[in-house]
């Protein structure tokens, strides 16, 4: 036999196999042949394997969105990817904003105080923003790949072995429906006895094929558990680089807001001349938006005079807060807008703070967050 006559026996054999699989399959969908059903532990495992590789696939989609907002930025680096080769390195958005902000400071003059403000604002988005890149980096390659590898790699060898599975069933499924036609047509006189004794050994070969791969497929599927386990690792190592983050995030901004509060009360304008609008020290962003709404009807002159007399004078005074202040650490007092508490100078205290005091309560508090009262 030659190798074409043998390529042509063999697409012979394969095309007879892929008909009485098509047949199988069409009659069992349509009620007229019997299934064989799987096991109920392996029909537990395949649920279960399906249900890792859907939420896999949400989880890992939504954390590309999470770390990469821009869906044109997510298409450039999976094309990058694809060609196996690095992405160009472009400014993030808060290293982009950040950079404003120092160009701008440098434009209205380092000397002014909205021009040292910003400047001061922008080398801290330019922070964040370095931040931003290493929670990327760690998140991708301690969270991201092996989500990624689970569905491109062990998912895909599960596939396959579930698909030669389910070929195995359809062949053994339909030599069991060929075996019952001849038994049939044995009982009609309509074959000799040989053709059932065929049938029957076919019947055995394929169940024994089928229950082979059966045994692949479930020792594949029980592997799911490690996968979870292993994902487990990788999510505790995504929350570690969130916290970590957050946390720089959290130092970045704190800094930056006892830099923005120890600024002196009076500062020169931009066009040179004296200014007496105070800085303000905030506590939260949103104190920003509200602080002008929430001033006291007093003027600040008044409110400064009053302040300055109580720092060179050794007794204390009743004073409003402003609005709400939270704590940098132990020596300071948190605030709540509205309430009142006694505030009093000590020796060697900084200029923009006075001790307050709240019934058992005491600690720095910053000048510019209080109203005296009469």
């Amino acid at each position: 036999m030659n190798i074409m006559d043998f390529n042509v026996k063999k697409l012979a054999a394969d095309a007879g196999t892929f008909l009485s699989r098509a047949v199988q399959f069409t009659e069992e969908k349509l009620g007229q042949a019997e299934k064989t059903e799987l096991d109920a532990h392996l029909e537990n495992l395949l649920s279960k394997a399906e249900c890792t590789k859907l939420w896999t696939e949400k989880i890992m989609k939504q954390t590309e969105v999470l770390l990469q907002p821009n869906p044109n930025a997510r298409i450039e680096e999976f094309v990058y990817e694809k060609l196996d080769r690095k992405a160009p390195s472009r400014m993030n958005n808060p290293e982009l904003l950040g950079q404003y902000m120092i160009d701008a400071g440098n434009e209205f003059g380092p000397g002014t105080a909205y021009g040292n403000a910003l400047i001061k604002c922008g080398e801290t988005q330019k922070r964040i923003g370095a931040a931003d890149r290493e929670l990327i980096q760690t998140s991708a390659i301690n969270f991201l790949t092996p989500l990624r590898n689970f569905i491109e790699g062990d998912y895909k060898t599960i596939t396959k072995e579930r698909k030669l599975l389910q070929n195995k069933r359809l062949d053994l499924d339909a030599a069991k429906t060929r075996l019952k036609k001849a038994k049939v047509a044995e009982a009609r006189a309509a074959i000799w006895a040989e053709e059932v004794t065929k049938s029957e050994q076919e019947v055995r070969i394929t169940q024994s094929e089928f229950d082979r791969q059966a045994e692949i497929t479930r020792l594949l599927l029980e592997g799911i558990s490690s996968t979870h386990a292993h994902h487990l690792r990788c999510l505790n190592d995504f929350v570690e680089a969130q916290m970590t983050y957050y946390a720089q995030c959290y130092q970045y901004m704190l800094d930056l807001q006892k830099q923005l509060g120890s600024f002196p009360s009076t500062f020169l304008s931009n066009n040179n001349q004296s200014s007496t609008t105070p800085v303000q020290s905030v506590s939260t962003p949103s104190v920003l938006a509200s602080a002008s709404a929430s001033l006291p009807s007093v003027s600040n002159s008044v409110v400064t005079s009053g302040l300055s007399e109580l720092k060179t004078s050794s007794g204390s005074r009743r004073a409003r807060v402003l609005y709400d202040y939270d704590a940098a650490n132990s020596s300071e007092l948190s605030l709540l807008a509205d309430e009142v508490i006694t505030v009093y100078s000590i020796p060697g205290m900084d200029s923009d703070w006075l001790m307050g005091e709240r019934g058992n309560q005491k600690g720095k508090v910053p000048i510019t967050y209080l109203e005296l009262l009469n």
